[in-house]
């Protein structure tokens, strides 16, 4: 099965800090280095790590970080052949990273924004070919309001990861099929604060009756609550020495639609992408700690 990932394309400029600066307050921080980032891209990345036929479709800059994220997608066999370039910076995304592994981000979309609805009326021969798609929310809500028609109207599967979280159209609901947010996303969306199972319930409903089809609450180290109308439950995660978490939401989208995309079920793919979100917070970065396959396979003895 074909996944096609539809999103955002940035490089990211890290600093490792003792603690994430408050407003005001200057600190001297260690190690920096620059990597592949984005939401979209690191997702596309974490399919095709996982095995999956993977197409990105983004917009970048014609500039030097552009050059440089492009290259490293083909080096994960992606196909980069409907990724737009502009003449707009691409994106860039600063991050503190502390030693604790919590992260303070900021993003500058810059040719991101760009990405428009009339882009993806392009793509139609791709959407054909395609058996899921996959989308976040780092480029125009327009964009992906149409990405969810062109999905539904090709029968693929459509998966929205909405982050960084927002208002979402009334009519945009009932078009997606699997919706993946975090705590705090949910309870942005619902109004109701997630804090366990009880209360992650209490948003999936919401969720569930504004019409998406399955919902996946995703909480840090107690695991992903799953709901479809009929089926209530919580897959535990896996228990790692956390050292950077910029990624892991990332990693678990495309573990997710990796796993669906070679015929696992869907609590199957949660278990799945628990597991590869769990190794990805103990390395640094965002895509550079995607796991790969053997490493999941491998993996099974201690974690």
């Amino acid at each position: 099965m074909t996944i096609m990932v539809i999103g955002s394309a940035n490089m990211d400029l890290i600093i490792q800090v003792e603690h994430i600066p408050s407003p005001g307050e200057t600190i001297l921080g260690g190690q920096f280095l620059t990597a592949s980032g984005g939401k979209g891209a690191n997702q596309a990345v974490a399919s095709a790590r996982l095995g999956s036929d993977v197409c990105f479709v983004s917009c970048v800059g014609e500039d030097s970080f552009g050059e440089t994220l492009i290259n490293n997608y083909r080096k994960d066999n992606i196909n980069i052949k409907h990724i737009k370039r502009s003449s707009e910076p691409s994106g860039v995304a600063m991050i503190y990273v502390a030693q604790n592994g919590e992260n303070s981000i900021a993003v500058a979309p810059g040719a991101n924004a760009l990405l428009i609805p009339q882009d993806l009326d392009k793509l139609t021969a791709q959407f054909a070919h395609s058996d899921i798609v996959l989308t976040q929310l780092e480029t125009p809500i327009e964009t992906i309001m149409r990405a969810s028609e062109l999905a539904k109207s090709n029968q693929c599967l459509f998966v929205l990861n909405p982050a960084p979280v927002q208002s979402l159209p009334d009519n945009l609901y009932p078009l997606i099929d699997i919706i993946t947010p975090n705590e705090t996303e949910a309870a942005l969306l619902t109004g109701i604060e997630v804090t366990d199972e009880s209360s992650a319930l209490m948003a999936a409903k919401v969720l569930f009756n504004r019409g998406v089809g399955n919902v996946i609450i995703t909480m840090g180290a107690q695991g992903a609550f799953f709901y479809d109308g009929n089926t209530a439950k919580l897959i535990p995660t896996h228990k790692v020495a956390a050292i950077d978490t910029t990624a892991a939401g990332d990693t678990f989208n495309g573990a997710l639609v990796s796993a669906l995309a070679q015929n696992n079920t869907l609590l199957e793919a949660i278990a799945f992408a628990n597991k590869a979100a769990a190794l990805s917070v103990t390395k640094l970065g965002a895509q550079s700690s995607i796991p790969y396959l053997d490493e999941i396979t491998h993996s099974t003895s201690h974690i």
